[in-house]
């Protein structure tokens, strides 16, 4: 089931009503707030199956960057491939409004027209696309198994390409502020606020990361923290603490998001007294840590700490023949770029594990 012209035109138009950089619940973009995984693996059944018992050589599941550069590699190393998406090309990429790190567009890209280039390139080396939603998986069946809204697919690798969202504040105005001055990902977005006032949110590596690469950028850091002292590494303590343009608020957290026609500011909470203050800011960092889309592989991969699927920089997992790209794997830096390397990884083990497994 391919989706129709319309509907791509109509998915943009969704997009570009939230435009937002880094970060969207792809799932709320279409009113849709089911998990990506119910049931159980031994619920797998021939009975819904929709797709004559074709075995496809690879099958990815999500088409974001890394998915569709190992589709996209995978086409032209000659191996029969589909990628399921439920929604639209480009996962969290598609919602990020200018995209300036990535190599190659020298004025930049939004992420949706770099999604429709990525995906259109991999469809003219044969990649099928399926806009479908995956309810379940049985990744150590021979062929593998995976059960969409549009029938089950069988594959004898598989990509998965989930995914990560940023965890949010979770206070009024958040969503609507998106690329207005609320932003999650500080190597993305941070020349946006070359000279200007940000703050900030989070006390862990991620935080202490942000806070000192926009440091660099910014007029003015203010990193809030719930607790008096950094959960970050000790690493990034003495750095923190000689940057001249880094304020520290402690024992704080964000009750409110102050703005006009973008954010001009936000409202603290003392955790210890309650008292409230207010902090004028061009921008707010979000750095509290990302869920990954690996409900999916819950009891089949393993997963570490925070639920990322363990893979290094092979892409393999802890299963044969099934490979992990892009943000939802373990790994030190999530970007596009980053994204579509995993990609092409992938492809290169899966190779040999075909050629292997004849």
């Amino acid at each position: 089931m391919r989706i129709p012209k319309q509907r791509k035109g109509a998915d943009r138009g969704a997009v570009q009503e939230r435009k937002g950089r880094g970060f969207h619940h792809r799932a709320r973009l279409k009113g849709r707030d089911r998990p990506l995984h119910s049931g159980s693996v031994g619920e797998i059944t021939e009975g819904s199956d929709m797709n004559n018992n074709h075995v496809y050589d690879m099958l990815v599941v999500g088409g974001g960057p890394g998915g569709y550069t190992a589709a996209l590699y995978a086409a032209r190393a000659g191996l029969d491939t589909v990628v399921l998406e439920k929604l639209s090309a480009g996962g969290q990429m598609a919602l990020t409004e200018q995209i300036d790190n990535y190599p190659g567009f020298e004025n930049g890209i939004d992420g949706f027209s770099l999604a429709e280039k990525m995906q259109k390139q991999a469809e003219r080396f044969g990649v099928h696309s399926e806009y479908a939603e995956v309810l379940r998986m049985d990744l150590t069946a021979v062929p593998k198994l995976v059960e969409t809204s549009e029938g089950i697919f069988r594959g004898k690798t598989v990509v998965l390409a989930t995914g990560a969202d940023p965890r949010t504040l979770g206070v009024a105005g958040e969503t609507e502020l998106l690329g207005r001055g609320v932003a999650y990902c500080a190597a993305c977005d941070g020349m946006f606020y070359k000279g200007k006032t940000v703050v900030v949110v989070g006390g862990g590596n991620s935080a202490a990361a942000d806070a000192l690469l926009l440091s660099r950028v910014a007029k003015k850091v203010i990193l809030v923290h719930r607790r008096d002292t950094l959960r970050a590494t000790k690493i990034y303590h003495e750095p923190l603490a000689q940057a001249e343009n880094v304020e520290f608020r402690w024992n704080s957290v964000v009750s409110a998001l102050l703005s006009g026609d973008r954010l001009t500011g936000v409202r603290l909470r003392d955790t210890v007294t309650g008292e409230e203050s207010v902090v004028d800011c061009d921008g707010v960092f979000v750095s509290v840590g990302r869920q990954p889309a690996t409900a999916l592989a819950v009891g089949q991969l393993a997963l570490d700490g925070g639920g990322y699927i363990v893979a290094g920089e092979t892409t393999e997992t802890s299963i044969p023949g099934v490979y992990a790209v892009g943000d939802v794997r373990t790994k030190p830096l999530r970007q596009v770029v980053t994204a579509v390397a995993d990609g092409a990884v992938a492809v290169h083990m899966a190779e040999k594990y075909i050629a292997e497994n004849r």
